[in-house]
């Protein structure tokens, strides 16, 4: 796993959405399987019309090991575009995790098989493969502009996209706000004066 992939790991989704003013933050319905999912990894895109899969079952086949497979299925909640056996064919391969902006299905076996999955939900319809859709390419998810490379970072609060080009900067002030916000805990926490004095800073301003 390369390095900046790790640090930015350790970082809640919340401090990295402070650095970059709430910009990049995918749809707040896509939300973990289970809370206690966490990833970051490098963005592997498909693009896919309603009800279609073949080109996820392409970039599971075509992604390296730690990606994370990100799906533009249009928000669509009738048709999943994975279940447990597709699930589960991922993890075989290494993926790292998948975001999709639609729903799975297999709930049961999906989370058995502890692979984070980020959704809008579950369902019950399967997709079908009639083979069209594209990987690989610009997307939008959730609301989000996502290119091939970018760093997908996702925990029990959301999924955060951290544009390739900025991610350095980013990083940076992103350990900046977790630090201040660590050592605002610390301060303050059942410290009555201290929450009386910060109230009345921001109150303030």
């Amino acid at each position: 796993m390369e390095n900046i992939i790790k640090e930015f790991l350790r970082v809640p989704t919340t401090c990295i959405s402070d650095a970059m003013d709430g910009l990049n933050n995918l749809h707040p319905t896509i939300k973990p399987l289970k809370d206690e999912y966490k990833v970051a990894g490098r963005a592997f895109t498909v693009k896919i019309p309603i009800g279609e899969n073949l080109a996820v079952l392409e970039a599971i086949s075509k992604a390296k090991p730690g990606d994370i497979l990100v799906v533009d299925a249009k928000g669509d909640q009738y048709r999943a575009i994975a279940g447990d056996f597709v699930v589960g064919m991922a993890q075989t391969l290494g993926i790292g995790g998948l975001v999709v902006d639609g729903v799975i299905r297999d709930i049961i076996g999906v989370k058995a098989l502890n692979f984070p999955v980020f959704s809008r939900g579950t369902t019950v319809a399967a997709s079908s493969k009639a083979g069209v859709g594209e990987v690989n390419v610009p997307i939008s998810c959730g609301g989000v502009s996502v290119n091939p490379g970018d760093i997908i970072v996702g925990d029990a609060d959301g999924v955060v996209v951290i544009p390739q080009v900025r991610e350095k900067e980013i990083l940076a002030n992103s350990l900046e706000k977790m630090k201040k916000d660590e050592s605002r805990e610390v301060s303050i926490s059942e410290n009555p004066e201290a929450i009386r004095k910060h109230l009345d800073q921001l109150l303030s301003k």
